[in-house]
């Protein structure tokens, strides 16, 4: 193996190792008590969409950034093969990002 360059995936402040990042919910400029979890704010906004938010703004928690999206979400048939347990209608999310938004030191 002498020669192989290995790489090491880095990790920031806000990703505990694993890859995940958190992300907050902002409502009316406040922190909500939702977190949602996923290596790119655009997983978290998929997340938030499926439980019925149309205006997601998501706090990334560690840096001073804040991702805006806008969801929605539709109810669609489950995909063949899926399993018995899952309700034959099932909630489909979509988001469109609008931007982000940079936050002064102090609120990080």
């Amino acid at each position: 193996m002498a020669g192989r360059k290995i790489s090491k995936r880095r990790s920031g402040a806000n990703t505990r190792g694993s890859g995940k990042k958190y992300y907050v919910l902002v409502q009316s400029g406040k922190d909500t008590d939702h977190v949602f979890t996923g290596s790119q704010p655009r997983r978290a906004a998929l997340k938030a969409a499926t439980r019925g938010y149309t205006k997601i703004h998501l706090r990334e928690r560690g840096t001073g950034k804040i991702h805006k999206f806008k969801g929605s979400r539709r109810r669609v048939s489950a995909p063949d093969g899926s399993p018995s347990w899952l309700p034959k209608m099932v909630w489909r999310p979509s988001v469109q990002k609008e931007g982000i938004e940079k936050l002064d030191k102090r609120r990080k």
